[in-house]
């Protein structure tokens, strides 16, 4: 928790027990954890010696991971923090916060400051911190206000004894954030804060595999960043402690919710409804965001922690790779191969093997001696090449020699132990060294380290893997020192039980602050290396793909959702990990096209890139044991499948790209659920099967086997099938305006040159555009529900047709060329 630690005091107070009678009052649904460590078997006397009351719950003792009904729980009256005193500033108020009974976790500190910062109109912010010494905090730009909100849309009030917040929306009175119903805890590390929630609609709270709405019945979700396989009810490879949240009632407003913390935690929801966030270290710094649509929460959450940069052109197209290609030949018979079957691919990708004994900034001198002419064959028809990194450099010197290494030891650029020495752990090229992201010395050695290998592989992206980071050993080659921060009095649930678990030591020294409180900004920041080193090197936007994600990445990279398995299920949780990562301000995301690992089936891939189509970033990737999967692999029924889903992408692009401009400028989501645009239809709140891009294109895919059909909810408005609608790929191109009950129909456009922005940009927001170099050559006006006689463009007749039966007009003119 501190960049500097005081000593230990006596952590327990004297005080009776709970009344019986009391504890007794306390509805089951908003009983609050007071015994939340995992691996004990919680007794009456254990808990009582918390001065909590001990219930057996009606339903069975919880399970492993303690998701159930607490037996132990905190009474009412358990002491907790007073507010003393409370001052007017010029951004909102201070108070001092005081309590005279010690809890139960060592380094309890007793006074605390109260912040509360009414930033704009629709975002509060609050930060409670130890006014005696500086704790960590999480070293990511954010906004800064210089005035008062002069019309806050919430309303704060402040409870005295016990001190709790209570946020109000100011329209309707909800209640979006109480957290009086539970103790606040502050200890070096250990921080709980709870809070009743508005409703049991809660999305977000990544990386997790689960649905897009989140069971909130006893369901803890634990962040630290993690190397594993999409799992349910285990920490993954991101870290994002936001939530979005629709009121009560179908009202159609929401709310958000962001802790600005990096530490180790859990996130408990119960059916109260209500949250608890229990977190080992830093301060507790928190934002509402009073939306009050969905969409606006999500603007507002990203206009503190960034909005996504705008991708390249080719990101939006087709990604190809695998794990163990073998060498660049036949990496590039594939890609030759698609070009045979004329199936669209913008982008070839190569995993490690690609590697000279998996050294970082090498290629294999003998199976991969071709790889800088495949490349130039790439560029000379329009594709691009992308390759793999992994953070983890070799500490073992080859023969020869290995700059990076050698070079990083020179500048110090590598994660240490406390005695000042370099931590060794071990990933694919075996003892590695890990660089130090959060030092502008090793962004440099890295753009060093790049720009080099750029001068012999001329590579257009980087696929950033393995950087939670990811060791293959616990801690250390020589393992970790028995401190505080390797074994604090409270570990969150993460895989392995660890914070040492297939990563490095907690007590690691980086130049920020110790790795216990860095471990899950490591993806980020090399993300953010990487980046600024591509368009430093390359004079053009970045693309980066990342698998470790915190709030911000989208400034940064795009995402990937990781390790997934060639299963149906897997294809379907892939949605609600786009539709979350869109939430979280990173909209360039997608899962492996017809699963990475296990054998895929023929009907799950044809299926997989006909969702994939409409993935945000759409890769075909699998893992070294497995057959290729690639289109021209399997039959020519399945290919010709895949082929359209692929062509029809492709046909898309002009409102993809304009999709994500709007998220780059706005904050919009690119691929969204349904209730953004219909937030008052409660039907629309768990679906998490069917997803639009934008505001109207719905996509509800097949995700089971052996049928030929799918069961999709339509949302009250006028649909069109887009079927009926099919346009054609490259300009000139073709406008379709769906036309509205009362005959309008509006849209946007964005276009530039794909990779710097230097060309003039184009809007429109019409049933025509506006722009100054774009042809239409024609375009389908669905809704028209009479035949007209006459169709005229700029005052010339154009020819047309009609058809009843789509109600559409179809028109072709030279004078729908926009001038």
């Amino acid at each position: 928790g501190r960049t500097q630690r005081r000593q230990s005091a006596p952590c327990y107070g004297s005080r009776a027990l709970p009344e019986p009678q009391a504890c007794g009052v306390v509805p089951e649904a908003w009983r609050f954890d007071c015994y939340p460590e995992r691996g004990v078997v919680v007794t009456r006397e254990l808990c009582e010696a918390r001065n909590c009351c001990f219930i057996p719950a009606s339903s069975s003792p919880p399970a492993p991971g303690r998701n159930g009904v607490p037996w132990c729980f905190y009474p009412p009256g358990f002491p907790s923090y007073s507010l003393v005193s409370v001052n007017a500033t010029d951004l909102g108020q201070t108070g001092t916060l005081v309590k005279t009974v010690k809890t139960y976790y060592p380094k309890d500190i007793l006074t605390l400051q109260l912040e509360l910062l009414y930033e704009t109109d629709n975002r509060l912010r609050v930060r409670i911190t130890d006014p005696s010494e500086s704790r960590f905090e999480v070293p990511i730009a954010v906004p800064k206000a210089t005035e008062k909100a002069s019309s806050p849309a919430y309303s704060v009030e402040l409870s005295n004894e016990p001190f709790g917040i209570i946020v109000k929306r100011t329209s309707t009175g909800a209640v979006l954030l109480n957290t009086t119903v539970a103790p606040l805890f502050y200890c070096d590390q250990f921080l709980q804060l709870s809070s009743s929630l508005s409703s049991q609609y809660i999305y977000g709270l990544g990386e997790h595999r689960s649905s897009f709405l989140h069971d909130i019945h006893w369901n803890t979700l634990t962040m630290w960043a993690r190397d594993v396989a999409p799992t349910e009810l285990t920490n993954l490879y991101g870290v994002h402690p936001f939530y979005l949240a629709m009121d009560e009632g179908g009202t159609g407003t929401a709310h958000g919710f962001f802790l600005l913390n990096s530490n180790a935690m859990d996130v408990v929801l119960q059916p109260g409804p209500a949250i608890t966030w229990r977190t080992i270290g830093g301060i507790l710094d928190f934002y509402v965001f009073l939306g009050p649509d969905p969409a606006s929460v999500i603007g507002q959450y990203l206009e503190v922690v960034g909005y996504p940069a705008m991708p390249v052109y080719w990101a939006l197209g087709y990604h190809l790779c695998r794990w163990g290609y073998g060498s660049s030949n036949a990496t590039w018979d594939v890609v030759k191969n698609m070009r045979n079957y004329r199936i669209p691919q913008d982008v070839q990708w190569n995993d490690i093997d690609y590697m000279d004994r998996s050294l970082d900034f090498t290629f294999d001198p003998t199976a991969f001696s071709t790889l800088p002419d495949m490349v130039k064959d790439l560029h000379s028809h329009g594709q691009r090449y992308v390759m793999i990194l992994d953070p983890g450099i070799s500490s073992v010197q080859p023969e020869g020699g290995y700059w990076p290494y050698d070079e990083g030891l020179r500048r110090g650029v590598f994660i240490n132990h406390t005695d000042g020495s370099t931590l060794i752990g071990k990933v694919w090229p075996g003892l590695t060294s890990f660089p130090d992201f959060s030092d502008d010395v090793t962004h440099e050695w890295w753009y060093d380290n790049l720009k080099r290998f750029h001068d012999k592989v001329p590579f257009d992206g980087l696929w950033i893997d393995m950087n939670e980071p990811s060791s293959f050993v616990d801690g250390s080659t020589v393992g970790c020192p028995d401190t505080e921060l390797e074994n604090p009095p409270y570990t969150p649930g993460i895989l392995g039980g660890l914070l040492r678990a297939k990563t490095l030591c907690a007590s690691a020294v980086q130049k920020t602050s110790s790795h216990y409180n860095m471990h899950s900004l490591y993806g980020l920041l090399e993300a953010k290396a990487s980046a600024r080193a591509l368009k430093r090197m390359l004079g053009k936007r970045a693309f980066v793909i990342s698998r470790s994600t915190f709030p911000s990445q989208g400034q940064y990279s795009g995402h990937w959702l990781g390790d997934n398995r060639s299963h149906w299920k897997d294809m379907y949780t892939s949605i609600a990990g786009m539709l979350t990562f869109n939430l979280l301000g990173v909209p360039l995301v997608g899962a492996d096209v017809c699963g990475f690992s296990e054998q895929t089936e023929e009907e799950l891939c044809v299926r997989w890139t006909q969702l994939g189509a409409f993935y945000p970033f759409t890769r075909n990737h699998n893992s070294i044991d497995q057959k290729p999967q690639d289109p021209p692999a399997f039959s020519p029924a399945a290919c010709s499948a895949m082929k359209q889903s692929l062509l029809l992408r492709s046909s898309l692009f002009p409102l993809l790209y304009t999709l994500f401009h709007r998220a780059h400028t706005h904050g919009h989501t690119v691929a969204r659920p349904l209730l953004f645009e219909f937030p008052k239809d409660v039907r629309t709140y768990g679906i998490d099967r069917q997803f639009l891009w934008g505001k109207s294109l719905m996509v509800t895919p097949v995700l089971d086997p052996g049928v030929d059909y799918v069961v999709g909810y339509f949302p009250q408005g006028l649909w069109y099938d887009y079927y009926t609608v099919r346009t054609h790929s490259g300009q000139p191109l073709h406008l379709v305006s769906s036309l509205s009950e009362d005959g309008s129909a509006g849209g946007e456009l964005f276009w530039d040159d794909g990779e710097t922005g230097s060309i003039n940009t184009i809007t429109f927001t019409s049933s025509l555009p506006i722009a100054s170099y774009i042809t239409v050559e024609t375009a389908s006006f669905y809704g028209v529900k009479v035949e007209p006689t006459r169709v005229m463009v700029n005052s010339h007749d154009a020819a047309f047709t009609y058809r009843a039966n789509q109600v559409r007009l179809g028109v072709r003119s030279q004078r729908l060329s926009v001038f």
